[in-house]
């Protein structure tokens, strides 16, 4: 039976975002046990649909793994709809990894995240982070959304929002809620629109944000999804898959990146605040999209567990079964996926 918490990961972003291609992906590559919450009324069946027919579990356990919420915008009806789906998927925690929540473009990120510290929940599950996705082609023409006639339709076909919220400000609270954020069909965007796409993003998005490319909704599930596996050894992960159609003239250099992946065992006395502060100094300058492991901690009789995507910082005291590495009295043991390699040497010489 797991005694650990588990990750949750919200995916939002409008209507056409690609957001179920990015799912789709995630479930069928991320090699992990995931449940689901969708949220995307007007079309909800056919999301749910295409989730439930992707292959990524035994067919006897779809329904039990994905649920989908239509009753309106979840941050509108976090209460009556989203805590109690909550609870019923951590019933089942010992069969899960993970859970990922689809959010309709429509919905609010703060109440959402505010809602995973309900009481009943909260010491149960953690933010593992928020994925934005942005239409790249839309917002080199100029919008958010492509769309903006299912926007339209979208909003009055549902009665219970009660935030009437203009769609430019929804998209840049879209942003500023946002551990990453994916440009979305980068694979039609020149070099130069698509650095013109980012500029526009940074502008509006958490300063802190990694922002990357998305082609067909392929990308590197470990970014997304987070390490798994803490002992993971492969030094490069490839971010986008590259089997798209290249007949057209596009430069597509900014499709290509790397992830850096590198492993760190430390014996030395740790504090857990410093940790934190070498930690959140480190993200920017590295370009860190994420970090898992653990520190032994003198005087605490259990490791602290730490999770990290971008600044986003958990933590919280558990065991580890007889297996893991334990230093002889105090240490830390973490995994890292940043953009920039040397994440392991400005650690140790921070010490």
């Amino acid at each position: 039976m797991k005694n650990f918490r588990l990750p949750v990961t919200v995916v939002t972003g409008f209507l056409g975002a690609g957001k179920t291609t990015l799912l789709r992906h995630l479930l069928r590559e991320g090699n992990q046990r995931l449940a689901v919450v969708v949220n995307e009324f007007g079309t909800v069946g056919l999301d749910g649909d295409l989730l439930k027919n992707c292959g990524f579990c035994p067919e006897d356990e779809v329904d039990e793994r994905i649920v989908e919420l239509n009753n309106g915008c979840l941050c509108c009806t976090v209460q009556e709809d989203f805590l109690p789906a909550m609870e019923a998927l951590l019933l089942r925690s010992n069969q899960l990894d993970g859970i990922i929540i689809e959010t309709s473009g429509l919905a609010l990120p703060k109440p959402l995240l505010q809602a995973l510290n309900w009481p009943a929940i909260r010491s149960k599950v953690f933010i593992n982070g928020v994925v934005t996705l942005v239409d790249g082609y839309a917002l080199s023409k100029g919008s958010p959304v492509d769309d903006l006639e299912s926007i339209d339709e979208q909003i009055s076909n549902d009665n219970s929002i009660d935030h009437l919220t203009p769609i430019n400000d929804l998209f840049r609270d879209q942003l500023m809620s946002a551990d990453v954020v994916l440009i979305s069909r980068s694979d039609v965007l020149s070099a130069k629109d698509f650095r013109s796409v980012k500029d526009l993003v940074k502008q509006q998005a958490n300063p802190i944000a990694n922002i990357l490319p998305l082609s067909n909704g392929k990308i590197e599930p470990s970014v997304i999804l987070g390490i798994y596996n803490e002992q993971i050894n492969i030094s490069r992960l490839d971010l986008n898959d590259h089997d798209h159609d290249h007949d057209h003239d596009h430069d597509h250099d900014h499709d290509h990146i790397d992830v850096i992946s590198e492993h760190l065992r430390l014996e030395t006395p740790i504090d857990q605040d410093v940790l934190m502060q070498i930690l959140l100094k480190l993200v920017p300058e590295y370009q860190i999209l994420r970090i898992k492991g653990r520190c032994w901690i003198e005087g605490k009789a259990l490791p602290l567990q730490i999770q990290m995507v971008g600044t986003r910082f958990n933590s919280w005291f558990e065991s580890v079964n007889d297996f893991s590495w334990k230093p002889s009295t105090t240490g830390i043991d973490f995994v890292s996926l940043s953009l920039k390699r040397g994440v392991k040497k400005a650690f140790e010489d921070a010490f």
